[in-house]
């Protein structure tokens, strides 16, 4: 239990990091860990970004290597999330464009990838 509770924890310290470092490239944080329901397997979303017209679905992970960060992200995952972020983008009838990237957090380093998933 410990063990989960602190992944838990690194998990939100990464997801914070992100959003600073997104803050500070004037991205405007829409959402942060949205959540679908039954009907896309319940998904979380880690970061609903926006900067002009397009949103950013943003999967945030925090490994000890680049490679861990990589290897955490499975192709079922990201079919997830894909599934999510349609119904966030159907709910909220956006007509602009949309990206997902991804951010993996080493220690204090950020490694960002845009259009991804």
């Amino acid at each position: 239990m410990r063990s989960d509770f602190n992944s838990y924890k690194t998990g939100l310290r990464a997801e914070f990091i992100a959003r600073m470092f997104l803050r500070f490239r004037g991205y405007k944080i829409l959402c942060n860990r949205y959540v679908t329901g039954k009907n896309t397997n319940r998904a979380e979303i880690d970061i609903i970004a926006r900067r002009g017209n397009a949103i950013v679905f943003i999967e945030v992970k925090s490994r000890p290597t680049l490679d861990a960060g990589w290897k955490a992200i499975t192709t079922h995952q990201a079919a997830r999330l894909r599934c999510a972020a349609e119904t966030y983008l159907m709910k909220r009838q956006w007509r602009g464009s949309a990206r997902f990237d991804v951010i993996i957090v080493c220690g204090w380093r950020v490694h960002w990838a845009k259009n991804v998933i």
